[in-house]
């Protein structure tokens, strides 16, 4: 089997000098953005409803495009384009309703994830690893309760806070992705 730097030596020096010093730029500006969402936690989950919504209304305005190039008389494709767009402009209008919708999309997400973790830690009985996924389940299980009890005033905050530690969590691993890069190639010199 290959070794880490059996890899590392087949790929060009300038690739491995262009990720590090993207992935260090990138590192900061996630980190940035991390700490904004930290801080101003509803800003973030306005800004994302906005983009997501404006992902929507250009995934309608495509579907619609599609379908009158395609087959005129698809009425599913019609369908699938008027929804698209009115949910879009649903979101761009009306904000808060949009932030609303995707708390509840969250806690959905955060209870499926806490019944698989917890299954997976029932199941893996005997196992070292099995109390990690107990302690995922039960985060996951935390973060579901937290959205749903303070139902929606929660979700103006934590959708923004949630993507705040992701981001600032990526920033993280890019930043000692492009330190632990930067030691390889100086170990292979």
């Amino acid at each position: 089997m290959w070794s880490h730097r059996e890899i590392l030596l087949s790929v060009d020096e300038r690739v491995f000098e262009k990720f590090r010093k993207y992935s260090k730029i990138g590192g900061i500006i996630f980190i940035l953005l991390g700490l904004i969402g930290i801080v101003f936690p509803s800003f973030i989950t306005f800004s994302m409803v906005i983009f997501l919504a404006y992902l929507m209304l250009l995934a309608g305005l495509s579907s619609a495009w599609i379908t009158w190039i395609s087959n005129r008389s698809d009425w599913i494709g019609w369908f699938k384009s008027f929804i698209f767009i009115g949910v879009s402009l649903f979101m761009l209008f009306y904000p808060l309703e949009g932030v609303a919708t995707l708390g509840l999309l969250f806690s959905i997400y955060f209870f499926m994830d806490a019944f698989g973790g917890f299954s997976l830690a029932f199941s893996a009985n005997g196992k070292k690893h099995r109390w990690l996924w107990g302690l995922n389940a039960l985060v996951s299980l935390i973060l579901g309760v937290v959205v749903l009890i303070g139902f929606p005033f929660t979700t103006v905050w934590l959708i923004g806070f949630l993507i705040g530690m992701a981001l600032l969590l990526d920033g993280i691993v890019l930043l000692f992705g492009a330190s632990i890069l930067t030691q390889e190639a100086d170990n292979n010199r």
